[in-house]
C-alpha cells in the first residue's frame, strides 16, 4: 500500500490521464483528494469520481487555482511553451511547501524557480505508463529536498519504475526511455513490412511480430540475464539466426542509435532555449 499527499494536475492529457489511473489504483490511497483540469467540461465529466474533483477550464476560469489550492504536489501535465503562463497563473495559490512537479521537456528548473518560490522538480515519463509500465527519470531543482524527491518520486512509481538523475541528463535520458517506445514501435512496423513481404497477412505478420517482441521482453524481464546472453542463446553457431545478426551487424545499429540520440538531444536544446 502506498499513501500519497494530496494531488493535482493540471492538464490531465494522455500522461497526465495515465498518472492519474496509477493514483486510482486500489493499492494508493491519496489523502486531501486529487484535483485535476482539462480544458472542456466533456473531458473533465469523463474524470470526476469520488476520489476525484475535475475541473474543467472552459466553464470554470479559475479551475486551476482551485485545483492547487491546498496541494502538496502539483503536476503540470501541458505542453512545454504552457508551461511559464501556467506557473504565473497558478503562482499566487500556491501554498509554500507545495512541489511542483512538470513532465514537459525542455523546461528547466532555473526557469521554473525564477517564476515561483517553491520546490520545483522535473520528470520525463514515458508512455508505457498507460499500462503501468513507465521508466520515469526525476530530477530535482536547486530548492528540493530528499523528502521532496521522494514525494515526487512516490507518485511515479504508481506507473512504474522511477530514475533519479541529475538534471543535466534527464534530456538525454529523455532521448533513450522518452522516445525508446517509438524506437521500439519503428522497428517493429519494419520487422512486419518485411514479414508480409514474405507472404503473410497484416494478421498473420502483427502476431508474428507482436508476440515476439512482447515475449522477448517478458523473458528479459523475467531473468537476471543480460540480453546479449539471450541473444547468443537464439544464435546457434552456423545457423540461421546467426547469418541474420550478421546482417544487422552491417548496418551499424549503434552508430544509428547514437546519430538518432543525438538529433533528439538537440532539439531538446532547442526547446530548453524557447
Amino acid at each position: 500500500m502506498a499513501t500519497l499527499p494530496s494531488i493535482a494536475i493540471l492538464g490531465t492529457g494522455s500522461m497526465g490521464g495515465a498518472i492519474l489511473s496509477g493514483l486510482l489504483q486500489p493499492s494508493v490511497t491519496v489523502t486531501g483528494g486529487i484535483r485535476v483540469t482539462n480544458r472542456t467540461p466533456a473531458k473533465a465529466a469523463a474524470l470526476e469520481s469520488s476520489t476525484v474533483t475535475s475541473y474543467a477550464l472552459e466553464s470554470t476560469p479559475d479551475a486551476n487555482a482551485l485545483a492547487v489550492a491546498g496541494a502538496r504536489v502539483v503536476l503540470l501535465g501541458v505542453k512545454p511553451y504552457m508551461i511559464a503562463d501556467l506557473l504565473r497563473e497558478i503562482a499566487p495559490h500556491l501554498a509554500a511547501d507545495t512541489i511542483v512537479v512538470s513532465v514537459a521537456a525542455g523546461v528547466t528548473t532555473a526557469t521554473m524557480e525564477a517564476i515561483v518560490p517553491n520546490v520545483v522538480i522535473r520528470a520525463m515519463p514515458n508512455t508505457p505508463a498507460v499500462v503501468g509500465l513507465a521508466v520515469t527519470g526525476v530530477a530535482a531543482g536547486s530548492r528540493a529536498t530528499a523528502a521532496d524527491v521522494a514525494a515526487a518520486r512516490a507518485v511515479f512509481e504508481t506507473v512504474g519504475s522511477v530514475l533519479e538523475v541529475a538534471e543535466g541528463k534527464i534530456d538525454a535520458l529523455s532521448t533513450i526511455s522518452g522516445s525508446g517506445p517509438a524506437y521500439v514501435f519503428y522497428f517493429i512496423e519494419e520487422l512486419t513490412r518485411t514479414a508480409i513481404d514474405l507472404g503473410f497477412t497484416p494478421e498473420e505478420a502483427a502476431i508474428m511480430v507482436n508476440g515476439t517482441f512482447r515475449g522477448a521482453s517478458e523473458l528479459l524481464a523475467s531473468d537476471s540475464i543480460e540480453p546479449g546472453e539471450l541473444r547468443r542463446r537464439v544464435t546457434s553457431p552456423g545457423g540461421t539466426t546467426e547469418r541474420a545478426i550478421a546482417e544487422l551487424a552491417t548496418a551499424d545499429l549503434k552508430g544509428i542509435f547514437d546519430r538518432a540520440t543525438a538529433a533528439a538531444l538537440a532539439r531538446a536544446t532547442e526547446l530548453a532555449a524557447g
